[in-house]
């Protein structure tokens, strides 16, 4: 394939040169990451290997669409390559050099669970959870490229795959991309003096300490034997969004936060089977109000759980009454802490903090939200009963 001419950087000549089975790619904007992995993927391993499956993956199939299954299409056409005929729009799939290219999404659970594959590329693997990561890398046999923007300084990219010693890790900036126009380049290095934030995370392609971070909290071993329970909060999710339990505990002013429970795919019968297995049938537990069935269903079956406490805005007063703590995470509630650490504020176009919680990093949250909001705003706190 040297005939054709395609323009590449140091992201296609790291994958040409890596003979780890990982392969990471954090970089800044426009580093052309994404663009030169599709490159790799169509003119190295497409050209060199025959009868192959290859998963292009990402959180949601609408962004997944709008750039990588776009980028790719768009290459295929620019070097004469691209054939209808090869190409299942239904099933989002191409078939190319005898291999099999699927474009799949979180939202298609059947397919994160499906057949096996030879090589995977997760793209902007930050927004995934670290289960959705196990489940994706338990059905690929040969490689996986993963990239992202490093817009959170906490992930368990850093924590459990980087450290890895079957992973290269590679980080990019613009000025890896010799092809990005002189305007974008002007306007990316004026975050320098405008917004010190976003200059670390888009400009330079490192990890910076977000401004819009709305918790701050703690690591500790163990909850203090002092320590009161408050009450037990659930949060329901399926598909895509966990179920989670926490159990939540105060000694004066602090707050003391431990993780039961944070899986998906979680059936009424499964949940029922977990809160006996840990014995905290009859334990006062308080739960999402939006979903008054399944809780009624778990009533029914001798649980004492009970819909939160909603009142007006009562997200943002959730928020504020735990922040009137201060926050304690066990260090073994690893997805908790992700999420202290991720919950953030909401943006304006101009880059301005807005008084509204981004929806997301919030699963754990909006437990602790629910067990403290309906107990300790109310005057009967230390009163546990609530069948």
């Amino acid at each position: 394939m040297t005939q054709l001419k395609i323009k590449t950087n140091v992201v296609y000549q790291h994958l040409v040169n890596s003979d780890k089975k990982i392969v990471i790619e954090q970089g800044g904007t426009r580093s052309g990451k994404t663009y030169n992995i599709i490159l790799w993927i169509i003119f190295e391993y497409c050209t060199r290997n025959n009868d192959k499956v290859i998963t292009i993956c990402r959180k949601s199939f609408p962004s997944l669409r709008a750039t990588v299954l776009r980028d790719f299409i768009s290459i295929l056409q620019a070097n004469s390559l691209y054939s209808e005929k090869y190409h299942n729009k239904s099933n989002s799939e191409y078939y190319l050099f005898g291999n099999l290219v699927e474009f799949i999404s979180l939202d298609q659970p059947q397919k994160i669970r499906g057949r096996k594959r030879d090589l995977l590329f997760i793209n902007e693997g930050n927004e995934l959870f670290f289960e959705d990561w196990q489940q994706l890398i338990f059905r690929t046999q040969e490689r996986i490229v993963l990239d992202f923007n490093p817009s959170d300084e906490y992930h368990w990219i850093y924590d459990k795959v980087i450290p890895r010693e079957d992973c290269d890790f590679f980080k990019t900036t613009y000025l890896d991309n010799p092809f990005v126009e002189d305007s974008i380049i002007k306007e990316i290095e004026r975050l320098r003096d405008t917004d010190e934030q976003y200059w670390q995370i888009y400009g330079l392609g490192e990890r910076a300490a977000s401004r819009s971070t709305i918790f701050k909290y703690t690591e500790v071993n163990i909850i203090p034997q002092e320590a009161e329970l408050v009450a037990y909060g659930m949060d329901f999710g399926y598909t895509n969004d966990p179920t989670t339990f926490v159990s939540v505990y105060t000694q004066g002013l602090n707050l003391y936060v431990k993780e039961h429970l944070y899986k998906t795919q979680m059936t009424t019968q499964d949940i029922n089977l977990f809160l006996k297995a840990e014995e905290l049938l009859g334990k006062p537990i308080y739960a999402d109000n939006a979903e008054p069935r399944l809780i009624s269903e778990l009533r029914k079956m001798g649980h004492n759980i009970a819909p939160s406490i909603k009142g007006r805005d009562s997200i943002n007063a959730g928020i504020d009454l735990l922040k009137r703590y201060k926050i304690n995470v066990l260090s073994s509630s690893t997805n908790a802490i992700s999420e202290f650490r991720n919950y953030k504020w909401k943006e304006d176009k101009a880059g301005m903090l807005i008084n509204t919680p981004e929806d997301k990093h919030n699963h754990i949250i909006d437990s602790c939200r629910y067990a403290t909001y309906s107990i300790l705003s109310s005057p009967n706190f230390g009163r546990y009963t609530i069948s």
